[in-house]
């Protein structure tokens, strides 16, 4: 019989402490759960799937997700060499804006050197152990106070049956470039019936969720391939290499190299 998972049985066993679990690697799949505690969410070595109940969200190597308490969400890291690092936090009463939403993040040197001290922790950590609890509660204290924008990178779910099975041949065949019209007639649809269901349904323009679903595939082939950027190019469907590296800076803040080589300084640390 297998065991629970931590996260379904320990996380929440003590409301006031702060729970460790940082060095979680090898999972493929994390069912969908939620937590009285807040929780505090980093990934390396590859993309992290976050699946809440109306979207799904990208979580690349070296940042870090903030999923608020009570929020339903299933984990599908891109690859099981993916190693995560939780710690959650009791829920309080009015917490700050930050703590409300979720919201991903560049991970920063100061909490990045935080990490690394903690590394070995695992388990509840109370005020009865008050070294360990400082520094924990602090880490919580300076998410807030060093936050940059949280970055959007998601992608809401489709609700209509015709726009379900566009996504899913998008998605299956984003090696290819896809224009509206023949897209919209491979489904038996108007280009213009079409583009009105993207809005309705997503809330987004057919070129808004084509172009970042085709990024945040490249994600994954930035950390987890050797191939060059050309070929991940190709690999998303972009026919130009400068078009994918302006579209890919203008929504990760860096060009696609400089991406793969800051994953790269981190795996060398």
């Amino acid at each position: 019989m297998m065991r629970p998972k931590y996260y379904l049985t320990e996380v929440d066993k003590n409301p006031q402490s702060i729970f460790c679990y940082l060095n979680l690697k090898g999972e493929t799949f994390v069912e969908t759960h939620k937590h009285d505690k807040g929780q505090f969410l980093y990934t390396e070595g590859g993309v992290v799937h976050v699946k809440t109940d109306d979207k799904m969200h990208y979580l690349p190597a070296r940042h870090y997700m903030w999923i608020p308490s009570g929020v339903r969400h299933a984990i599908y890291p891109s690859s099981a060499s993916v190693v995560m690092k939780n710690l959650y936090f009791p829920k309080i009463s009015n917490p700050a804006g930050f703590y409300k939403k979720v919201g991903i993040y560049p991970i920063n040197s100061l909490l990045m050197e935080l990490l690394l001290f903690t590394k070995n922790w695992t388990g509840d950590i109370t005020k009865t152990q008050k070294n360990k609890y400082a520094i924990v509660y602090a880490f919580k204290a300076l998410l807030e106070q060093t936050a940059s924008k949280s970055l959007h990178l998601e992608l809401p779910h489709p609700k209509d049956r015709r726009l379900i099975k566009v996504i899913d041949y998008l998605t299956v065949h984003i090696h290819q470039d896809h224009l509206l019209p023949q897209l919209a007639s491979s489904f038996n649809m108007t280009d213009k019936s079409l583009y009105r269901l993207f809005k309705k349904d997503l809330g987004l323009s057919f070129i808004t969720y084509y172009t970042q679903l085709r990024i945040f595939k490249s994600l994954e082939y930035l950390i987890n391939s050797d191939y060059n950027i050309t070929e991940i190019a190709s690999m998303v469907g972009y026919n130009s290499l400068p078009t994918f590296s302006n579209t890919f800076s203008k929504l990760m803040g860096k060009r696609p190299s400089a991406y793969r080589k800051s994953n790269e300084i981190y795996s060398e640390h």
